[in-house]
C-alpha cells in the first residue's frame, strides 16, 4: 500500500503562500551564512518539497539530491529543474525506511523534521550518509501549541524544545553543534519561531 501523499492537494499552490516562501528564504539566508558551500560539494535536501530551499542553495553548489516522499511535490520540483543553477537529482523515497548508497558533504532540511516520528533514528541516518566532517543544517519549529498546522499533514511533533533537540543531535554522534534563530513565520493567529541547527560529523 502506498503511503498517503499528504501534500497531493496542496502541491500546485504550495509556493503561493507568502509566509511560507518568505520563511524558507530567510532560513536559506541563515544556512548560507553558516555553511561555506562550494561547487565541489554534494548536498542532500531532505524533505525537499517543491524545492523552495534548494533553489536558493543551488547557485553555490555543484549537485544536489532532493529527497521527498511526496510524488506531487516532486512533480512541482521537476517542473523547475531547468531553471536551477546546478545538477538536481530527485529521489522519491521514505528515508526513515530506506537509505541511499552514497555520501554527502552537507545535508539541509527545512520544516520537515516535525513530520518524522523517530527523530533520533533519522539523525543517526544523516550521520551515516555524511562524509567525514560533513555538516547538517536543519531548520524546524520551536515548541508550539499545535495551532501551526490547521490540517493533518502527518505531524508527529508540535515543534521542538531546543535543548532536547541539541541533546538528540549529540546522541546521534554529531559535534560542534550550534542552534540559533532562523526565522519567524507570521500567521494571522500568531507568530511561530523557527530555529536552525548546524552540526558536524
Amino acid at each position: 500500500m502506498n503511503p498517503k501523499d499528504f501534500f497531493a492537494e496542496k502541491a500546485n499552490d504550495y509556493d503561493n503562500e507568502q509566509s511560507r516562501t518568505q520563511n524558507v528564504s530567510t532560513i536559506a539566508q541563515t544556512i548560507l551564512r553558516e555553511v561555506s558551500f562550494s561547487k565541489e560539494m554534494s548536498v542532500m535536501d531532505f524533505g525537499s518539497g517543491t524545492g523552495l530551499l534548494l533553489s536558493e542553495i543551488t547557485p553555490y553548489i555543484g549537485e544536489i539530491t532532493a529527497v521527498d516522499i511526496s510524488s506531487s511535490m516532486n512533480a512541482v520540483l521537476k517542473s523547475k529543474i531547468a531553471d536551477l543553477k546546478c545538477s538536481v537529482q530527485i529521489v522519491q523515497m521514505d528515508l526513515t525506511k530506506e537509505t541511499l548508497d552514497r555520501k554527502f558533504d552537507v545535508i539541509i532540511s527545512s520544516m520537515t523534521i516535525h513530520h518524522i516520528e523517530d527523530t533520533l533514528a533519522l539523525f543517526k541516518k544523516f550521520h551515516s550518509l555524511l562524509k567525514d566532517n560533513g555538516i547538517i543544517a536543519i531548520a524546524d519549529l520551536d515548541t508550539e501549541d499545535g495551532s501551526f498546522h490547521t490540517e493533518d499533514t502527518g505531524v508527529f511533533h508540535f515543534g521542538f524544545d531546543r535543548e532536547n533537540f541539541v541533546e538528540m543531535v549529540k546522541n546521534a554522534g554529531f559535534q560542534n553543534i550550534k542552534i540559533q534563530n532562523a526565522s519567524t513565520i507570521v500567521k494571522p493567529t500568531k507568530d511561530y519561531s523557527v530555529f536552525l541547527i548546524t552540526a558536524q560529523k
